[in-house]
């Protein structure tokens, strides 16, 4: 992430990758502050054994492109909300890469969306990761169903003037 102040955002990505037993690391990046520092994590990030890359950003939100133009590995952006824009800023900074350097792009704050993206990337090579997150969507499946059948228990006296 940018920095710290994503942390609330990046939270819900982070565990739903920790409840599905998906190792990850988190740091604090910045593309304009920590430059190279943001350049040697990408160069070196396969060679860790990373395989897919979230990154976090608000405002000018140069870290995912700057990220993807120093790797080959897939690059999954999250634009922040910021105080002056609502994020749109970020999301605009996000998806307007360059063609050859791209960066898949969720909504502003969707961390959550951008780990099942993720995960569903290294599911692919993962089969029980696979089964992992079919159980994790059949979760969300069953839970509006119960959230529908709840509602039918609902009732309102309507009346008419």
């Amino acid at each position: 992430m940018g920095s710290t102040s994503d942390l609330p955002v990046m939270e819900k990505a982070a565990q739903l990758l920790n409840d599905l037993h998906v190792p990850f690391e988190m740091n604090a990046l910045s593309a304009h502050r920590t430059p190279e520092a943001v350049e040697e994590f990408a160069k070196n990030a396969r060679q860790r054994g990373i395989r897919v890359i979230i990154a976090a950003a608000g405002m000018a939100a140069a870290l995912p492109g700057v990220i993807a133009a120093n790797t080959t590995l897939p690059v999954i952006g999250v634009p922040v909300k910021g105080s002056v824009l609502d994020g749109v800023d970020a999301l605009y900074s996000i998806i307007q890469m360059p063609p050859g350097i791209p960066v898949a792009t969720v909504a502003i704050n969707g961390a959550m969306n951008a780990a099942i993206l993720a995960v569903q990337m290294l599911a692919l090579s993962d089969d029980a990761l696979a089964e992992s997150l079919a159980r994790y969507k059949e979760g969300l499946k069953q839970k509006i169903v119960k959230a529908n059948e709840e509602l039918k228990e609902v009732k309102y006296d309507y009346k008419t003037n």
